[in-house]
């Protein structure tokens, strides 16, 4: 049984200032902390039902908790396996990036599932690190985890003022904009390419774009008035990573 003080600790955890204070955030889903068990990820404790503990071994202290409790410690609305509490990670900028080398720069990205789903696709492709506006959403939020699928144990997130860090590259920064260079038909270099992902309603602030450097397009065919952010990622990431093969 979980003491109610512990209960009220996890909890205070799907609170973004209360991870941040005790760095510490929540992993849930068996998927996902499979993912982060074999991880250089430091994992604080586990609680797991019996059902998904019975035959299993970790190197972390694991309690025996019941589907009432699990309930009362998860921040979804069906979890029937397990939590563990994961220690944060300190993450350093690049000062340079290699050659072939595609990082991604997310500029107020809102939306967990797309966030999560953004470093899902990065995790895909290879992509080595995200940098991310200190508005995008925070990538310890229990949903953003839960989008990448484990993808999160793998990608850092590094968050910073994104026109200080893209002033330090003076080349190969591109956007998606409408009036871009066709995605399909255009060449990408292979000394090392920034690609800047911005807002889902708003594009990206108008102080990043004067450190773009190339403006892409992806070319629309149909009616569709725009495409989510994490498609349209997606797709970029693809056709650069394709012409590098």
């Amino acid at each position: 049984m979980i003491p109610k003080s512990k209960i009220s600790y996890i909890k205070s955890l799907h609170d973004k200032n209360c991870r941040y204070e005790e760095w510490i955030f929540l992993v849930e889903w068996k998927k996902s902390i499979m993912e982060f068990v074999v991880s250089d990820f430091e994992i604080i404790e586990g609680y797991l039902t019996e059902t998904f503990l019975t035959g299993k071994t970790f190197d972390f202290p694991v309690s025996t908790v019941n589907q009432n409790e699990l309930s009362r410690i998860t921040t979804l609305s069906s979890n029937d396996s397990w939590v563990i509490l994961v220690k944060m990670k300190t993450h350093i900028l690049p000062n340079e990036i290699k050659d072939n080398e595609l990082v991604l720069v997310l500029d107020s990205i809102n939306d967990p599932g797309n966030l999560g789903t953004i470093i899902r696709i990065a995790d895909w492709y290879g992509v080595a690190r995200i940098i991310a506006s200190t508005d995008t959403v925070d990538c310890y939020n229990p949903k953003v985890i839960m989008a990448t699928m484990g993808s999160f144990s793998r990608i850092p997130v590094i968050y910073t003022n994104i026109v200080q860090y893209l002033s330090k590259f003076n080349k190969n920064i591109y956007w998606a904009y409408l009036d871009g260079q066709n995605i399909h038909t255009a060449s990408f270099p292979k000394d090392g390419i920034h690609i800047v992902i911005g807002n889902e309603a708003h594009g990206i602030s108008e102080i990043v774009q004067p450190h773009i450097t190339g403006k892409i397009t992806i070319p629309r065919f149909g009616k569709a008035e725009s495409l989510n952010a994490w498609v349209a990622t997606a797709i970029i990431i693809d056709r650069i990573v394709g012409s590098f093969q």
